[in-house]
């Protein structure tokens, strides 16, 4: 997935003329405003919602994006399902797992990532096909992407967004179905 978060309309463009289909996005706003005038343009573009999600963008979210990598709580759980009924679309879900227990990263704790999927798929009726991770930047990367694909296994779940332009051999070794390049790709934001 080419991360196109906070990059120039020329670069994303230039993307696009390779042939290019897949861009992740941190904010809906954001994405709404770059994305929606091209949508037409290309028909078979397909856009990833990365970046934190606020419960009250939910319907924004649902109607933009072919996927949401970053259902973490209850509230957002609930507001997703009612976006679901309310458009009648579906995005795709992956949950994220703050595999460093970070406090300043969003994500389900590992601990808790099971009762939750559960609670997502059952409570709220949400078609969780995967999950998500960010590792700590100061930590080797591979026991996160070793965890992610375990908590994976045992729910059943496909579909592993893990790695960045600067890990991402490592999450592919360790099963990522998906990975998120930015700047390997379009260079520093601008």
């Amino acid at each position: 997935m080419a991360v196109s978060k906070q990059q120039a309309d020329e670069r994303i463009d230039a993307m696009l003329a390779t042939g290019q289909r897949l861009f992740g996005e941190n904010r809906v706003q954001e994405a709404q405003t770059r994305w929606s005038p091209r949508r037409e343009a290309v028909p078979d573009l397909k856009l990833r919602l990365i970046g934190p999600l606020q419960s009250n963008k939910a319907v924004d979210a649902v109607a933009l994006f072919d996927a949401i990598d970053s259902l973490d709580r209850p509230k957002l759980a609930a507001a997703l399902a009612d976006a679901v009924q309310k458009l009648g679309r579906s995005p795709e879900l992956l949950v994220q797992v703050n595999t460093g227990e970070e406090p300043q990263k969003a994500g389900v704790a590992p601990g808790e990532a099971d009762a939750f999927i559960k609670a997502a798929r059952e409570s709220y009726g949400l078609n969780v096909s995967g999950l998500m991770c960010i590792p700590p930047a100061d930590e080797e990367p591979a026991m996160h992407f070793a965890l992610l694909a375990k908590i994976a296994a045992r729910n059943g779940l496909r579909e592993l967004s893990m790695g960045m332009s600067e890990d991402f051999e490592t999450a592919i070794r360790f099963g990522a179905t998906q990975v998120r390049v930015g700047s390997a790709l379009f260079g520093a934001r601008g």
